[in-house]
């Protein structure tokens, strides 16, 4: 089988790269080129360029997909003898940069990874895998594939601490049946120790960190790319009664609770920004608590017909532990109604469904919580 594979310079997808080599497969290494600081996406790399289109994009030192890390990615396509692309994506990664800029401004916390997976990973390169020929795209993700009756679903990855299902949650049926996860059924531990039997020269490399765009504090990114979008405003009580004053409602999220600058009996944390009015309102613990969530841009790997109080284990963060729920489809938008109460749920962020057996049932974008 042909298989294009990303290839991010990281331990995890060269190990999946010599895993699938070893199988037998046709592996194709492909780097996605975004940027990186202090270099312009016209600096050359080694290996084959292959341009997708033209904004000019910058990426963390911490971050996926910077300059080192396509040497590295090319290293071990060469150790390998796989061929290695070098994609250009920065138009395509402008109109992430630009979700995450507009979601924060609009007083939501995005999850810039997730869309990634969606529309890059799993959108662009999917094309650009059939332009190669390929069967099948594959990551380094620690998630795995199951079948079942109502065909291919993702599922957990046997290491649940580093467990990637959530963030793939999105790529929809279609990509599923043509996805391979090599190390999904492996800790990272063993990947590491493979990854020195293989001789890859990325054994003992860092995992990534940060936002991959964000070289810095998120606030800082946002302020840099738009200051006029910045302005003085409230900080309030859940009775509207002020309590102080901030330099801009982006500079907070919601279960926040450093920085408030606010004079308080009791421990205060973020409970929601209001962007209309610019003000930002702060409370108790458990004002934090929320009992449930309405999503939106449904992907759900199975009938959605009946899907009424269906009992399931709801994840609200890409490392969070999954919440005992009930999910409910209606007018093409979940209703998650947790069993007990989840402190610091913001709207922007994913939730995502899973059966008893660690499946994706499916999920969407969180547009309000709401309590008893």
């Amino acid at each position: 089988m042909k298989v294009l594979l990303a290839m991010s310079g990281g331990v995890d997808c060269s190990v999946a790269a010599a895993l699938l080599k070893r199988q037998g497969h046709d592996v194709v290494g492909c780097f996605m080129r975004l940027g990186s600081p202090g270099e312009e996406l016209e600096t050359p790399i080694e290996g084959n360029a292959c341009s997708l289109g033209a904004p000019r994009a910058r990426i963390g030192h911490q971050g996926c997909c910077s300059i080192n890390d396509a040497a590295d990615a090319r290293l071990v396509a060469a150790r390998l003898d796989v061929p290695f692309y070098v994609v250009n994506f920065r138009n395509d990664f402008g109109r992430i940069i630009s979700y995450f800029e507009e979601e924060y401004h609009a007083g939501r916390t995005p999850n810039p990874c997730v869309r990634c997976n969606d529309w890059l990973k799993y959108g662009k390169l999917r094309q650009y895998a059939e332009q190669l020929g390929c069967d099948a795209i594959a990551t380094g993700h620690y998630a795995r594939v199951a079948q079942t009756p109502d065909g291919p679903r993702l599922a957990r990855g046997i290491d649940h601490a580093k467990d990637q299902s959530y963030v793939l949650f999105g790529i929809g049926r279609d990509a599923v049946a043509r996805m391979m996860l090599p190390i999904g059924d492996m800790e990272k531990p063993a990947v590491r120790e493979l990854a020195r039997e293989f001789g890859l020269p990325v054994s003992d490399k860092p995992d990534s960190q940060e936002i991959c765009f964000v070289p810095d504090d998120y606030a800082s990114f946002l302020e840099r790319r738009a200051p006029e979008r910045f302005a003085a405003g409230t900080i309030e009580d859940e009775s509207g009664r002020v309590l102080g004053a901030h330099e801009g409602h982006q500079r907070f999220t919601v279960g926040q609770r450093k920085g408030l600058r606010v004079p308080a009996s009791i421990p205060l944390y973020v409970l929601r920004k209001d962007p209309a009015r610019n003000a930002v309102v702060v409370g108790p613990r458990e004002s934090l608590e929320v009992h449930g969530v309405e999503a939106a841009e449904v992907t759900w790997y199975g009938d959605r017909e009946g899907v009424v109080q269906r009992p399931c284990a709801a994840q609200v963060r890409a490392h969070g532990a999954a919440i005992p729920a009930r999910v409910t489809i209606a007018d093409g938008a979940l209703r998650v109604e947790f069993d007990r109460p989840e402190p610091g749920v913001a709207p922007g962020q994913a939730v995502v469904c899973y059966d008893d057996a660690g499946q994706i049932l499916g999920g969407g974008w969180i547009r309000a919580t709401f309590r008893p």
